[in-house]
């Protein structure tokens, strides 16, 4: 039976890659896990490099299974594109492949009944499908019952110790619980190292015996040398020569290829430039719509484009052979996931150029990212408090109106509960299950300490005289790490730092254009009535502010990085620098001239601000009050005073992180005195409002709203810095 089904898992190979000539085979260990798979019913991890051919095992043995009666496959596959690429690869072995995700809603009754009917080989799923209260209770029960081969892609995302946790997929302990026996299961992964390894193995109940065998599961681990890589570091001063760099030197890459960003501001920051320079390149990132995401795969698949430029949002989630480079503006602060994002390139050609730019500002990014860590267990119990407490499920919006937690976190934890079995998802929101739950102070630390050894690891990476290919494989504990013999450090540096001073200047003129604009917040948060802030709905477009202008993000690589040091924690409260103020005053001046500015000339141009109004601050007072003086000086407009804190507020203990938490603290915090609303009723026209910085909005939409009431016709938020 090895023999004849060796020689149809080879058939079934040369159909999936396309081989006319008969001669594509298997490598061993792809013929060993789908042996395991399809003649012994084990369960398998296969631990190897990006571009082995984790998923030629999956389709092929998915093929062999369904010539035996077998059901379909489920395949837990974490983005969209790869599912995407998965389905292509599918359709070329004549394997039948469709997905559920949260892009093709409409398609979900259809997909269902055709897996029903038999007509499905292989069903691509989301691991947020998983923990979908509909999906869970009504499909995954059948699906469970049904499947012929789960597959887990991508599976160190179950391991909190690897560089991608997502607690959706630990969802899966349910479904392997009620798989019947003698289910074949196989995960998959290249980005695991020995600790990720065992972790994944224990998650998925991989490490002893499984229904069809007495065996334990088997695990295939190769070594993670990648032939093609060349890899290199290009230490550059500041973010005008990287930029610079990227506009003398993308076209010496070969073939098209990917520059990855750390933030969604860089990545626009970085098209745009390219573009302004002559470059066909495309953004791609969590805020490109999915259309978007798919006509820029499609054109780089094409090579339409030189380069997407990308945030993480592509890191697993793309297969191009022929990728020719990959290019990091900015270093990932794990070299696991920098292997990753890196493995993306050279799969289907002899030579890839993979070249690290780190920057500046890539430790307050790494600090950010930090601070999104599960919360600490006073967050936590009162989370379960209130869940507790409520007579009803508590959606997110709600919960965020009585937690003290961005969305993003809260969501993150309450997915974390939901696996440990201290809450549940169900229609409407979430609920508390009065089970036990104990908060493993000591898991998260390590956990921490471990995010913080990456962290060393990526500095170390970028200063090693070590073979740096080497050093990455030892990270991953690859016992075979030997030099490659390629690399920057091996055979001396490929690309030099020069670049021109036509780029330059063109890269810092880019950079240093100041202004973003800022969208007024136009809704209250949900759930304010039920903490006795009785607002709710739209705001009125009377009480709104209008869109205002801060002089650049702090995840900017140009203002950004010259901003940052202002709001670093211990920097002193001094008088804003000139450099600044010439900058704000661009700000304002493209701002009155541009579209719908009291300058533009237009027929309905608003009226011209008559004053200047700055926000109390007990951290950077001196900064706020010299920029409104300045402003006022240059603009030829008075300085009204002040929104002051109410005389019982404590500005310390507002808090800074979810909206609702934020609103409910400001909400009677502020007043307006009684000489500054005298002002605004006599002047009767716009004002600016001037602030440090604006991270939700509220602090500028509860002051605005102040002093519209007060007589103002319209407030124009002008801050220094926008977070985010």
């Amino acid at each position: 039976m090895s023999e004849s089904l060796r020689t149809a898992a080879d058939a079934v190979l040369r159909r999936l890659v396309g081989d006319t000539t008969g001669t594509a085979r298997l490598r061993e260990d792809q013929w060993r896990a789908i042996e395991a798979l399809v003649a012994e019913r084990r369960r398998a991890l296969v631990v190897q490099r990006t571009g082995w051919g984790k998923s030629a095992v999956y389709f092929v043995a998915t093929a062999l299974l369904r010539e035996r009666g077998s059901g379909p496959t489920v395949i837990v596959s974490p983005l969209l594109a790869l599912m995407r690429n998965q389905i292509e690869a599918a359709t070329r072995a004549g394997i039948r492949a469709h997905t559920i995700n949260s892009a093709n809603v409409e398609e979900w009754d259809d997909v269902q009944a055709q897996v029903a009917a038999g007509e499905v080989d292989v069903l691509l799923v989301s691991p947020e499908r998983l923990n979908n209260p509909d999906f869970r209770d009504e499909i995954l029960p059948k699906l469970a019952s049904t499947t012929g081969l789960l597959v887990v892609d991508e599976a160190h995302c179950i391991s909190d110790w690897g560089h991608d946790f997502r607690p959706d997929y630990r969802r899966l302990r349910t479904m392997l619980a009620e798989l019947p026996p003698g289910t074949p299961v196989l995960a998959t992964t290249a980005t695991a190292n020995a600790r990720v390894t065992a972790d994944v193995a224990e998650q998925l109940g991989t490490g002893g015996p499984s229904g069809g065998s007495d065996e334990g599961a088997l695990v295939l681990r190769g070594p993670l040398e990648r032939e093609s890589l060349a890899l290199g570091v290009l230490r550059l001063p500041d973010a005008a020569r990287r930029l610079a760099w990227l506009a003398d030197h993308l076209d010496e890459l070969p073939g098209s290829g990917i520059v990855y960003t750390l933030t969604v501001a860089a990545a626009e920051e970085v098209t745009a430039f390219l573009r302004q320079r002559g470059y066909s390149v495309a953004s791609y990132s969590g805020r490109t719509e999915d259309a978007d995401r798919r006509a820029a795969e499609a054109d780089l698949q094409a090579n339409r484009v030189k380069a997407l430029v990308a945030t993480s949002a592509l890191g697993m989630g793309f297969d191009k052979p022929d990728l020719g480079f990959v290019v990091h503006l900015g270093s990932p602060s794990s070299p696991i996931a920098y292997y990753q994002q890196v493995g993306r390139a050279g799969r289907g050609v002899e030579h890839a150029d993979v070249l690290l730019l780190p920057g500046l500002e890539d430790e307050a990014i790494w600090r950010y990212f930090a601070s999104l860590a599960f919360p600490g267990e006073e967050q936590v119990r009162r989370t379960l408090e209130v869940l507790a407490a409520a007579d009803r499920p508590l959606s997110l919006p709600a919960l965020e109106a009585r937690v003290d937690l961005r969305r993003s976190r809260l969501e993150i934890m309450l997915k974390v509960l939901d696996v440990d079995g201290a809450v549940r998802r169900v229609r409407g929101g979430w609920t508390a299950t009065g089970q036990p739950w104990t908060y493993d102070a000591e898991r998260y630390a390590w956990v921490a300490r471990q995010r913080a050894a990456e962290q060393q690891a990526m500095r170390d990476y970028t200063t090693t005289t070590e073979c740096r290919m080497e050093y990455l494989r030892r990270q991953l504990d690859d016992e075979e790490a030997a030099p490659c013999g390629r690399c920057d450090n091996c055979v001396g540096a490929r690309f030099s730092a020069e670049v021109s001073a036509d780029a330059l200047d063109a890269a810092r003129a880019a950079l240093g254009r100041p202004g973003v604009e800022i969208e007024p917040r136009r809704m209250w948060p949900t759930g304010m009535p039920a903490v006795g802030v009785e607002l709710k709905g739209r705001i009125p477009a009377s009480e709104q502010a209008s869109s205002g202008r801060a002089l650049g993000r702090l995840s900017d690589i140009g203002w950004g990085n010259r901003l940052r040091p202002l709001f670093a924690e211990g920097t002193a409260d001094e008088p804003v620098r000139d450099d600044v103020v010439d900058a704000v005053v661009r700000v304002l001046a493209d701002w009155a001239k541009g579209p719908g500015g009291w300058a533009s000339g237009a027929p309905d141009a608003p009226p011209r601000p008559v004053g200047v109004v700055t926000v109390d601050s007990r951290t950077r007072p001196g900064l706020i009050e010299s920029l409104g003086v300045r402003i006022a000086e240059v603009g030829r407009m008075p300085l009204l005073g002040r929104v002051e804190y109410a005389d019982d507020v404590a500005p310390e203990r507002i808090s800074r992180s979810n909206s609702a938490q934020r609103l409910r603290a400001l909400h009677g915090a502020f007043s307006v005195p009684a000489e500054l609303a005298d002002h605004l009723r006599q002047l009767g026209g716009p004002v600016l409002l001037v602030d440090d910085m604006t991270e939700t909005g509220w602090t500028l939409a509860v002051a605005a709203r102040m002093l519209l009431r007060s007589g103002a016709s319209a407030v124009l938020p002008l801050v220094l810095a926008a977070q985010g």
